[in-house]
């Protein structure tokens, strides 16, 4: 639509129609989108806050969880050294049937963060413990490689 013809020929509203046309070329464009599973899981991941602490032997990643159950918890390494922690929080199966809600603040639905982890991480001494709401997962640190010594090389008389 050519919003010239009715006067109006602003960038903003140039922009607009872009987006409302259904033309071939936005159609098109349209196939580049993030899928609902992408938008869901970002979505996720933007609303799960964590700390992320490095000490001298490990690395620590602190969750706020209330009223989360273990088993709605779930912390893996994926793709080599790659931390994620996910899960639900869902609604007590009693508050669905004839409960209106006046006010619903406390977030429900899946989360999801994941931490790229530095290559001193000790995949093997990974630990998850979840205390008063709160999911501390602690990642030990690898040794220091020792420093490389030397090699020398006996000089022979030819």
């Amino acid at each position: 639509m050519d919003l010239r013809m009715l006067g109006v020929d602003s960038p903003l509203f140039s922009a607009l129609a872009h987006l409302v046309d259904p033309s071939e070329d936005h159609h098109e464009k349209s196939f580049g989108n993030p899928s609902r599973t992408y938008v869901r899981d970002a979505r996720a991941m933007a609303s799960t806050p964590a700390d992320v602490k490095e000490l001298p032997s490990s690395y620590v990643f602190t969750i706020d969880m209330p009223g989360l159950k273990t088993e709605d918890m779930k912390v893996q390494i994926e793709e080599g050294n790659v931390l994620v922690i996910s899960g639900e929080r869902k609604r007590p199966e009693e508050e669905k049937d004839g409960v209106k809600y006046l006010r619903m603040e406390r977030r429900m639905g899946k989360f999801m963060r994941k931490f790229v982890l530095p290559e001193n991480a000790n995949l093997e001494a990974v630990s998850a413990v979840c205390q008063d709401g709160v999911l501390t997962v602690t990642v030990a640190k690898l040794p220091p490689p020792e420093p490389k010594k030397p090699k020398t090389i006996e000089v022979k008389v030819a």
